[in-house]
């Protein structure tokens, strides 16, 4: 008994998707780019504190907050840990005649920190939104592609198992196009909200425990 077996390139699966397969392929191209966007970005700007916050508790611990800004200002082009650091020293930085105002430092660093994860996570809620419209899409199209299907049956003649089956399998193409589009934008959205995550919580202990630091020699 032989059998045989039906292969399709992606082109012919795209044309047998009908016409929602042109949104779906306009939100992978977007899912795409976003997602290697965000991967390049994220790359760039170093968001390891490293041996930053340590440098800088040897600073203040000396007292010297214009050391701590000389050597953090280099380190703001690529370090998103030392644009906040920054701002923490400057305004912790002692002025005659005014006193230590921790607040007022508390709201120096979560205003910075607030710019540099907000354009950390430029372009999450678009990979959320493209993992959301994605399969429903494809379910779009699936349903689409159900009703000509009927349609064909209703208008056959002969109604076999053939017909049937080629309209569906048919209209299920968009649905698992809709679906892997979704896939690959709610990972890249799960890794880079992770990797941000992750960052915040370690720029909140270090700054933490640097105003800590200062409050002490005040």
């Amino acid at each position: 008994m032989e059998s045989s077996t039906v292969s399709f390139s992606l082109m012919e699966l795209f044309k047998l998707g009908g016409t929602a397969m042109w949104p779906l392929a306009a939100f992978s191209v977007a899912t795409l780019a976003i997602g290697f966007e965000r991967l390049f970005y994220l790359s760039y700007h170093n968001l390891r504190m490293g041996v930053i916050d340590v440098k800088v508790s040897e600073y203040i611990k000396n007292r010297d907050y214009q050391g701590a800004a000389d050597y953090l200002a280099p380190l703001t082009k690529r370090a998103m840990g030392a644009r906040i650091l920054l701002a923490l020293v400057k305004r912790a930085a002692p002025v005659q005649g005014k006193p230590f105002s921790e607040r007022n430092v508390e709201r120096a660093v979560e205003t910075e920190a607030m710019v540099c994860i907000n354009s950390l996570e430029s372009g999450f809620n678009f990979l959320v939104a493209l993992g959301s419209l994605s399969p429903l899409t494809g379910f779009l199209g699936t349903v689409s592609g159900m009703i000509g299907a009927f349609r064909s049956i209703a208008e056959a003649t002969e109604v076999n198992a053939q017909i049937v089956a080629n309209g569906i399998y048919e209209a299920l193409i968009t649905t698992v196009f809709g679906l892997i589009i979704a896939i690959v934008a709610m990972v890249f959205h799960s890794i880079f909200t992770h990797i941000v995550d992750k960052f915040a919580a370690e720029v909140e202990k270090t700054c933490s425990d640097l105003i800590a630091e200062i409050a002490v020699q005040q």
